[in-house]
C-alpha cells in the first residue's frame, strides 16, 4: 500500500474498527479524508500505514445497530466493513458519500418487487390448475406399456406386502371372476392381453386399479356385494381408470404439483403444512374428476351389457354410509356416495340383457378365498 497522502486525519473520540473481508481479524484505525477516504493501521515504528482506500462513490451504508455507522464498499471484497462509533465523523463521512444509500430499495422498488412477486405467484397457481393437468391428460396415454406394467408390477409388490402375498385361488370361483372380468372387459373395448384381475384376501372392502392393466378386489367388498351386478359395476369402475389412465396422469400431476407448490413457498418455516394443505385441495379436485369419469364409463358399460349402475352405487352406500356431514368435501378425493347413488339411481333403467353370472357361478366366485372369515 501507498503512504497517506497529505490530507489531514480525520479526528475520532472513538475507536474506528475495520474488517479487511478476508479474515476475521478485527483492526482499529484511522481514517484521512482526501480525493478518497484512506483506512491506515497505527504502526510503532513505521508509522501509520494504509490498509485500504476506497472511493466516496463506492461507499455504501450496511445494517447496523443503533449508534454506530456501518459502511461497505462496491470495490472492496463483500464482506469489508467499517464501523464509525464517532458521531462527528460519521456526519462528515455522510457529507462526503454522494451514493451512500444508493442501493437501498425505494417504495417505487419495493412495488415493483411485491408485483413481480405476485405475477410469478399467480402463474404458477395458474400452471398448477391448468397447465400440468394438461400435461398430464396429454402425456399419460404417451407413456410405453412396458414402463407403465413396471410401475404397475412395482406397486403391485407393494400392495401384496401389505394385504396379502398370494391372490385367492379357488378354481371355481377363479373362472366365475374371470368370466365377469372378460365380459366387462369386451364391453369396455379393453383389447390388453396382459390384464389381469385378482382377489385379495383381506376384510378391507374396497377395489382399485394400478398401471398395466392390473385390477384387484379385496374380500371384504366381495362379502358384502349380494349379486354380481353390485360388484361387476365396481369392477367396471376400476376398468374405467384403466381405459382413462388415471394411474399415470395422476402420478404425472401430482410430481409436478408437488414440485411447482414447492417452488411457490420455498422451504421456510411451516410451508411443509402450507404445501400440504394446497396439495390436498388441488389433487382432491384432480381425484373427484378422475372418480367421475370412471363412474360415467361404469355406468357406459353396464348399459352396454344391459345390466343397471345402480346395484353397484347400492354397495358403495351401504359400505361408507351417508358422506355429506363427515367433514370438509373440498378436500375428499371421491364424490359423496349419496351423489353418486343419486347419479346412478337417475341412470337406472330395467334389465335388457342376460344376468353376469349364474347362480352357482356367484356363489362360486363369493367363496374364491375359501369359506373361512378373515
Amino acid at each position: 500500500m501507498s503512504e497517506m497522502s497529505a490530507e489531514a486525519v480525520a479526528q475520532s473520540a472513538k475507536p474506528t474498527i475495520f474488517f479487511d473481508g478476508v479474515s476475521s481479524r478485527r483492526r482499529q484505525v484511522t481514517l484521512t479524508h482526501g480525493d478518497a477516504l484512506e483506512i491506515a493501521e497505527p504502526g510503532e515504528a513505521e508509522g501509520p500505514r494504509t490498509i485500504a482506500r476506497w472511493p466516496y462513490a463506492d461507499i455504501r451504508r450496511a445494517d447496523s445497530p443503533a449508534g454506530i455507522l456501518r459502511l461497505a464498499a462496491t470495490s472492496a471484497p463483500p464482506l469489508a466493513r467499517l464501523e464509525i462509533r464517532d458521531a462527528s465523523l460519521a456526519a462528515d463521512l455522510v457529507a462526503r458519500c454522494i451514493r451512500l444509500d444508493e442501493h437501498q430499495t425505494t417504495r417505487r422498488g419495493v412495488a415493483k418487487i411485491v408485483g413481480w412477486s405476485m405475477a410469478a405467484a399467480v402463474s404458477i397457481v395458474c400452471v398448477v390448475l391448468f397447465g400440468v393437468p394438461l400435461a398430464a391428460d396429454r402425456l399419460a396415454p404417451l407413456v410405453p406399456k412396458p414402463v407403465e406394467r413396471r410401475i404397475g408390477d412395482a406397486a403391485e409388490v407393494q400392495v401384496k406386502t401389505i394385504f396379502g402375498r398370494s391372490v385367492c385361488e379357488d378354481a371355481a370361483g377363479k373362472a366365475a371372476f374371470t368370466k365377469l372380468v372378460n365380459r366387462l372387459r369386451d364391453a369396455a373395448g379393453l383389447d390388453d392381453d396382459s390384464m389381469t384381475a385378482g382377489v385379495l384376501p383381506t376384510s378391507v372392502p374396497n377395489a382399485f386399479a394400478l398401471p398395466g392393466g392390473k385390477v384387484f378386489v379385496m374380500q371384504g367388498l366381495l362379502d358384502k356385494a349380494h349379486s354380481p351386478d353390485e360388484l361387476a359395476g365396481i369392477l367396471a369402475h376400476e376398468l374405467g381408470h384403466l381405459k382413462h389412465h388415471d394411474n399415470m396422469r395422476g402420478l404425472i400431476y401430482n410430481g409436478g404439483t408437488s414440485f411447482l407448490i414447492g417452488l411457490l413457498f420455498g422451504d421456510v418455516t411451516g410451508s411443509s403444512a402450507v404445501i400440504f394443505a394446497s396439495r390436498s385441495v388441488v389433487e382432491a379436485s384432480y381425484s373427484r374428476e378422475a372418480e367421475t369419469g370412471a363412474d360415467t364409463f361404469a355406468i357406459e358399460i353396464m348399459h352396454a351389457l344391459g345390466r343397471s349402475p345402480k346395484p353397484a352405487a347400492e354397495l358403495m352406500f351401504r359400505i361408507t354410509g351417508k358422506e355429506g356431514g363427515s367433514g370438509f368435501t373440498i378436500l375428499a378425493s371421491h364424490p359423496l356416495t349419496e351423489d353418486r347413488l343419486a347419479r346412478m339411481t337417475k341412470e337406472d333403467r330395467p334389465a335388457s340383457g342376460p344376468p353376469l353370472l349364474t347362480d352357482k357361478e356367484w356363489q362360486s366366485l363369493k367363496g374364491i378365498c375359501g369359506s373361512g372369515k378373515i
